[in-house]
């Protein structure tokens, strides 16, 4: 059981021309699975292809722009905020399942 609200993950390449490419991807796939019509697959996968390129040039404007930060000392705070969750998304999930066969024994699997 989860303990308070859901909390959403900052995505640092995130602007509003990648929020309506990506919400103009979502209308026409739904367009398509609705229709099912070839023409309405060849509009989503132009406009899942539109998003691609927009994500991946805001991806890189963004790089840009904290790679020029880099030097300044009042963004090292951020930058390591962002380091710490880079490595909080790539970290394995670490535990062991016990299952207890009866008093005193311990089946750790």
């Amino acid at each position: 059981m989860t303990k308070g609200p859901r909390r959403h993950k900052e995505t640092w390449w995130w602007n509003e021309e990648v929020a309506e490419a990506v919400r103009e991807k979502k209308i026409k796939y739904g367009k398509w699975k609705r229709v099912d019509m070839k023409e309405a697959r060849t509009e989503y996968k132009k406009s899942r292809q539109n998003a691609k390129r927009v994500i991946s040039s805001a991806k890189e404007k963004k790089q840009k722009e904290r790679a020029n930060d880099l030097n300044d000392s009042e963004c090292q705070n951020e930058i390591f905020r962002m380091a710490k969750q880079m490595v909080k998304e790539r970290q394995d999930i670490a535990g062991l399942n016990c299952i207890k066969k009866s008093v005193r024994e311990c089946d750790c699997r």
